[in-house]
């Protein structure tokens, strides 16, 4: 039975760029960050591009949570520190 021919993109070679550069937005890392879990979900990564791949969303999600906190702390400091439940008035 041949074997079903890879969707996924052949692994960098040793002397390629780094890929670790952080996004440039927090919509961006998170627009990677679905598509790495989507990929890894897939069951067709290599072992080792997973592993890559999980090392990345690991980073990923330090980066998104980050850029969260920070907004969140910005509201704190705009609400005198505390916020206010949301009604939609």
């Amino acid at each position: 039975m041949p074997k079903a021919p890879s969707t996924l993109p052949p692994p960098l070679p040793a002397d390629a760029p780094d890929t670790g550069a952080l996004p440039a937005s927090y919509e961006a890392g998170l627009q990677e960050l679905e598509r790495l879990v989507n990929d890894l979900e897939s069951g067709q990564m290599p072992l080792d591009q997973l592993l890559v791949s999980y090392q990345r969303g690991a980073a990923l999600l330090n980066f998104c949570r980050d850029k969260l906190q920070a907004v969140e702390d910005q509201i704190k400091v705009l609400d005198a520190g505390s916020l206010k439940a949301w009604s939609a008035e």
